[in-house]
């Protein structure tokens, strides 16, 4: 199949933040979040020119080893050997970022950055059509090395993502539960030491009661119950504690939340924390709460990422 490169064509993605584990849900349940990275990708005919603005501006001068220009190269090759091209690699690229997810705290910004690539390549090679959303799910994974961020990074929402035979896959639900409050901290933690704490292996009642608890999690979520059985729904036995000691800030703010009644998990692998509760709640209880967080009010993301054609931005 011969193709060629539109030089000057671009776009811009907008990818949603995304909290995964949820508590119990480990490396399964995710939500989609209303804080959003934008990537702009154009077809240049030379070169590579990579520009970042708000979290991760230090990393712009990595160049070919910059996350989203390597996802864009394997976006390339794959859509290649899908399609049957000899198209290879565009002439030249010029990447522009504005950040605004924050990084390495337990938000999704590596998935955000990974789904952002894989969709400009998407609509940039003459035949990305064949990137699909599974294909796109599965793509990323295999760069992130596990798909609950993923997942609902491309398709907003709740999600569900396990990995099978044929390598991952998700479904998507729509929660009643729509708003949510994150607590950032200052520090960050690398997403590879908080695994490194985890045990080889669990207790098999403390396996049950997480299976149990992220069963009751996805009701609640889905049906709106209230907030005795999001208590309940959030206990985790299996990753919280055992992270504890690289974040304790976060794990201490956890115990003042869930103790003062608010549903309360570790983002993803921390440091921040989320509350299922809403920003007026939060306000009665700065106390609480104390210095050194940046509170975010966030609603549940309707939907995942998204690309625009013209350039123009996404959102302001």
């Amino acid at each position: 199949m011969t193709h060629q490169w539109p030089i000057g064509a671009r776009v811009v993605v907008e990818a949603p933040a995304t909290s995964a584990n949820l508590g119990p849900g480990f490396d399964s349940l995710g939500l989609a979040l209303t804080l959003y990275d934008e990537v702009e990708v154009a077809v240049t005919g030379g070169g590579l020119t990579i520009e970042v603005d708000g979290e991760g501006a230090e990393v712009a001068d990595r160049g070919e080893r910059h996350l989203i220009v390597r996802v864009l190269r394997r976006s390339f090759e794959l859509a290649d050997a899908l399609a049957e091209s000899d198209l290879g690699q565009p002439p030249g690229l010029a990447l522009r970022c504005v950040n605004r997810i924050p990084h390495s705290r337990g938000l999704g910004s590596s998935s955000a950055a990974i789904v952002a690539g894989i969709l400009a390549a998407r609509h940039l090679h003459p035949a990305g059509r064949v990137l699909d959303d599974l294909v796109a799910l599965r793509l990323a994974a295999e760069i992130e090395g596990h798909p609950d961020n993923a997942a609902p990074c491309l398709a907003g929402g709740l999600t569900i993502a396990w990995t099978g035979g044929d390598g991952p896959s998700s479904v998507r639900l729509e929660p009643k539960h729509d708003q949510v409050v994150a607590f950032v901290p200052e520090q960050r933690l690398a997403t590879e030491r908080a695994r490194g704490l985890l045990p080889e292996t669990v207790p098999h009642a403390d396996a049950a009661t997480n299976a149990g608890r992220a069963a009751l999690l996805v009701a609640a979520l889905t049906e709106g119950l209230g907030d005795e059985i999001l208590m309940a729904a959030t206990e985790d036995r299996l990753h919280q504690d055992h992270r504890a000691p690289a974040m304790p800030e976060s794990a201490e703010l956890l115990a003042r939340l869930r103790a003062a009644g608010v549903p309360a998990v570790i983002s993803g692998a921390g440091p921040t924390v989320l509350g299922f509760t809403s920003a007026a709640r939060v306000d009665s209880m700065a106390p609480k709460v104390g210095n050194g967080w940046h509170i975010h009010p966030l609603n549940v993301a309707p939907r995942g990422a998204r690309v625009r054609r013209d350039g123009s931005s996404v959102r302001p």
